[in-house]
């Protein structure tokens, strides 16, 4: 299965514009059908707090149009509201090539240093998605820095993990170390998708990258605009993992549990 992600300079709050780039960069290098495309975290307004002005469904219809057009997987990253809250929630959805929604992920790990916390509700669940053979985990940016959300999901069946972030560029050594750890210990694909350019509080360097189960970065982006990608190999897990069993001694007990959402 083909893997794109998609690194770009978001238009702050400004869906019209991220949206146009994004299908700029898609029309530039067409995704072949059945592949997944992957966008940053938040990917056509930025990392904002400013939910009020931005929940609507537009960010979900371009997400279901351009897996129509291009009859592919697409991981889109948009704020809803929380029934009955005032916070939002951060949605990583993934959404099958006839443009139906094939999951909805919450964000776990919310940034508390930004003061995620404050606008979004954190959510409680992982889900597992099967896409091109594989077995999918989306998670979103801060996400990376907890191992533990990583391997309750690879304890589930997981086999490919989607990170999409806004990480900032004064971290940007913590953003490849972290992904490639989170690949080499789960003995997972790792697609790893942030954003560039800039927006009225920090800086990004993008850097995102494709990391196979063995912790090899097959993509790697610069610090501007670009699609990587790579094809990924569902058997390459499994024969891994079969080849050096270092999963078999996980000591569950350790871990704790999670809702686990199967699709």
């Amino acid at each position: 299965m083909q893997v794109l992600g998609l690194q770009y300079d978001i238009s702050w709050e400004d869906k019209a514009a991220s949206q146009a780039s994004m299908d700029a960069m898609l029309a530039a290098s067409p995704p072949s059908p059945g592949s997944l495309v992957v966008t940053p975290e938040l990917g056509d307004v930025g990392f904002t707090l400013n939910i009020d002005s931005l929940v609507d469904d537009q960010s979900m219809i371009w997400a279901a149009e351009t897996a129509r057009r291009y009859d592919c997987w697409v991981q889109h990253n948009w704020i809803e509201r929380s029934e009955g809250e005032a916070r939002g929630q951060n949605v990583a959805a993934i959404l099958r090539p006839d443009g139906s929604v094939a999951a909805r992920y919450q964000k776990i790990f919310l940034f508390s240093p930004g003061r995620e916390d404050r606008a979004y509700q954190p959510g409680s669940a992982i889900h597992l998605v099967e896409v091109g053979g594989i077995l999918m985990c989306p998670l979103v940016c801060y996400d990376l820095r907890f191992p533990e959300l990583w391997r309750l999901a690879t304890m589930a069946g997981a086999e490919l993990f989607t990170i999409c972030a806004s990480w900032p560029a004064k971290r940007s050594a913590h953003w490849r170390d972290l992904a490639i750890a989170r690949a080499i210990e789960n003995q997972a694909w790792v697609i790893a998708v942030n954003r560039s350019g800039q927006d009225p509080h920090l800086s990004y360097t993008g850097g995102s990258l494709i990391v196979t189960p063995t912790g090899e970065v097959l993509a790697r982006a610069g610090e501007r605009d670009e699609i990587i990608s790579a094809e990924v190999d569902p058997e390459s897990v499994r024969k891994w993992r079969a080849e050096f069993g270092c999963l078999d001694d996980i000591q569950p007990e350790l871990l704790g549990s999670i809702e686990v959402v199967r699709h």
